[in-house]
C-alpha cells in the first residue's frame, strides 16, 4: 500500500498542485515545490517532522493488527473507522480480492522504482 500511495504521489503533482501556501512562514507555495524526492530539499524541517509524527501515530497507536497480515479491522477502504463496515464475507471472493491487492501492490513497487 505504501508503494501504491508513493506511485500516486509521484504522478499526481505532474497534473495538479494545490493553490496557496504550503508554509506561509517560509513563503513557500505548493507550486514552488518540485516533484519527486527533490521536494524534500525545499520542505521545511518542521513539515517533514510533522509528516513522520503523523505516520508514526497511525502505525503505533491507531492501526491494531487483527491476526492476519494487512488486516487492521477497518474494513473496505478503511471505512470501519467511520462506523461504516464494508468487509467481504464470502471467503472465495475475499481471497480473490486479497490476491488482486497483492498483485497491484507488487506492480506499484515496480512502478515506483
Amino acid at each position: 500500500r505504501v508503494a501504491m500511495f508513493a506511485t500516486i504521489g509521484y504522478i499526481t503533482p505532474e497534473y495538479f498542485k494545490w493553490p496557496g501556501y504550503l508554509s506561509p512562514s517560509a513563503d513557500l507555495k505548493f507550486v514552488d515545490v518540485p516533484n519527486g524526492l527533490k521536494a524534500l530539499s525545499v520542505m521545511p524541517t518542521a513539515g517533514i517532522a510533522q509528516f513522520f509524527a503523523f505516520v508514526g501515530f497511525l502505525e503505533l497507536y491507531y492501526n491494531k493488527s487483527y491476526g492476519e497480515p494487512g488486516n487492521y479491522g477497518k474494513g473496505l477502504f478503511g471505512l470501519g473507522s467511520l462506523g461504516v463496515s464494508a468487509s467481504v464475507a464470502d471467503p472465495k471472493s475475499r481471497d480473490k480480492k486479497l490476491r488482486a491487492e497483492v498483485s497491484n501492490g507488487r506492480l506499484a513497487m515496480m512502478a515506483i522504482i
